[in-house]
């Protein structure tokens, strides 16, 4: 592997002072143009590289922003990330990236691997195990240590920090009042993230747009799981045994599985069996029938998500106020609901 030179390397290389390389490279005026020029040229030659943890040391910014992603391979995280980065390209920061798979462990070592100077401020979703556990004192410790922290879509009320969320519950009420507006009135309830806070309030919005239109709830029809082994195990015979009309799902996988056991009872969708997922994936489009789903807009809420953390690192004045932005949802018509 090619060797890296250091400044001092670089000086008696070229028969200056350490201050001398150290003010070219960073573009001083103090410098002629024909000393900046060489001095670059060769640092590039013997690949040097700044210590941006020296640098953050001395100046206490490294203009890098630490990415907690819970499971990279949702499609949801990964249009997330797209928006923080393209806010990040944009106002000059980095980004480093860590997955936390969903385990509070790897969660806290990412926190605590990054907060040693690595990097400005955080932008995160909770891992499952962390809300499951209702375990958030890792990151109040973060904060309480002068990094701020900016959550998205999975978060705490414990932590005061600022917020970017879709109106879950409210997304769900309509798109279940939908399904009752098209003449659905056996409507079941899919989950495998009964665990997670989003979760929760997409079926709290459910049970709402169900009893405010005076339909009685039958939990046979309502299947709330964790993981999606379980769930699989629990929707095996389920169109067998029940009579329905329709499948709110409030994740990807539950959609895709609903239709996929729809179709394997024989039902014709929409006509006999209309599909709401609570995603937006390649699954939805792809898919045939192609999946009406509520759109979270990612990208949206990674962007917002990075300004609102910018603007603070950014803020000439202590700002002790933490916000919470709601970002809002779309119902997005295909093939699998009857048209209005």
């Amino acid at each position: 592997m090619k060797s890296k030179a250091t400044l001092k390397e670089i000086a008696k290389e070229l028969g200056v002072s350490i201050s001398t390389v150290s003010k070219a490279l960073n573009g001083s005026p103090e410098i002629s143009e024909p000393t900046k020029q060489r001095v670059k040229e060769y640092a590039k030659l013997k690949n040097y590289k700044p210590n941006v943890i020296g640098l953050s040391l001395k100046n206490r910014r490294t203009k890098t922003i630490g990415v907690i992603i819970p499971n990279i391979l949702n499609s949801f995280f990964a249009k997330v990330f797209t928006g923080i980065e393209k806010v990040a390209d944009e106002k000059g920061y980095n980004i480093i990236t860590c997955i936390s798979n969903e385990s509070i462990e790897k969660e806290i070592n990412a926190l605590e691997m990054l907060s040693n100077g690595t990097i400005d401020g955080f932008i995160l979703s909770i891992s499952e195990e962390s809300q499951k556990l209702e375990k958030f004192g890792h990151f109040n410790s973060i904060i309480n240590e002068g990094t701020p922290i900016v959550m998205f879509d999975r978060i705490s009320d414990e932590v005061n920090c600022d917020k970017v969320i879709v109106d879950d519950f409210e997304s769900a009420v309509n798109a279940t009042e939908h399904l009752i507006k098209t003449g659905c009135r056996r409507i079941a309830l899919f989950s495998t993230i009964d665990n997670l806070s989003v979760g929760k309030l997409r079926a709290k919005g459910f049970y709402k747009a169900i009893e405010s239109k005076g339909i009685e709830i039958d939990k046979n029809l309502i299947i709330l799981t964790e993981n999606n082994e379980d769930f699989d195990a629990k929707t095996k015979n389920f169109f067998d045994k029940n009579n329905v009309d329709a499948v709110f799902a409030l994740d990807e996988h539950a959609a895709v599985s609903a239709i996929k056991l729809g179709i394997k009872k024989g039902l014709k969708i929409p006509e006999e069996l209309s599909v709401i997922g609570f995603a937006d994936g390649v699954w939805s489009r792809r898919m045939t029938p192609s999946l009406s789903t509520v759109s979270q807009h990612g990208p949206e809420i990674g962007e917002v998500a990075a300004q609102m953390l910018i603007d603070k690192l950014e803020s000439k004045e202590e700002d002790l106020a933490f916000k919470t932005t709601i970002i809002k949802t779309e119902l997005r018509q295909r093939d699998s609901t009857r048209k209005l």
